[in-house]
């Protein structure tokens, strides 16, 4: 097995070497309140007293509570793996690492998209980094991983 040296030294065990947290624009927040309010307004009008709150009580946490979910997935290099979500990748198997940058991201994740790979793409960042799966027993040919920062996850894989 032919393995790539790496210019980094190794992470100890629990200190990562990258993390990033693909979390949604803050300012998506306000549309995300105003439409909670909306519905709750709608629930308010058709009903009197106390209950008319109520609306407003569970449509604006909703709201909320899914853009905190659409960005609770991390990205981290930690422990000598590659962790996308829930999965991960040995360093020992990462081969060729290519950034995307914004401008090529629909052809890559189009066309060129081979339907095995791994994919943890967010629409709202930028750049998208193709990370090549040298493991002889993975189906995946290669991981398009989202971020913020495509050179400091490029250098904490070693490459």
């Amino acid at each position: 097995m032919n393995e790539h040296p790496s210019p980094t030294p190794p992470a100890t065990s629990g200190t990562p070497r990258f993390d990033e947290r693909l979390s949604v624009p803050l300012w998506w927040y306000l549309p995300a309140l105003g439409l909670g309010v909306l519905l709750g307004a709608e629930v308010h009008m058709g009903y009197p007293g106390l209950r008319s709150w109520i609306g407003y009580a569970i449509a604006i946490p909703l709201c909320v509570g899914a853009l905190l979910w659409l960005g609770h997935v991390r990205v981290r290099v930690v422990d000598g793996e590659l962790r996308a979500g829930e999965a991960r990748l040995p360093l020992r198997h990462v081969g060729r690492v290519d950034v995307v940058p914004r401008e090529r991201k629909q052809q890559a994740l189009g066309p060129e998209l081979d339907p095995a790979a791994f994919l943890l793409h967010r629409a709202w960042i930028g750049p998208v980094v193709r990370i090549e799966v040298t493991d002889p027993d993975s189906d995946v040919p290669y991981w398009v991983v989202s971020t913020r920062d495509p050179d400091a996850l490029v250098a904490a894989l070693g490459r």
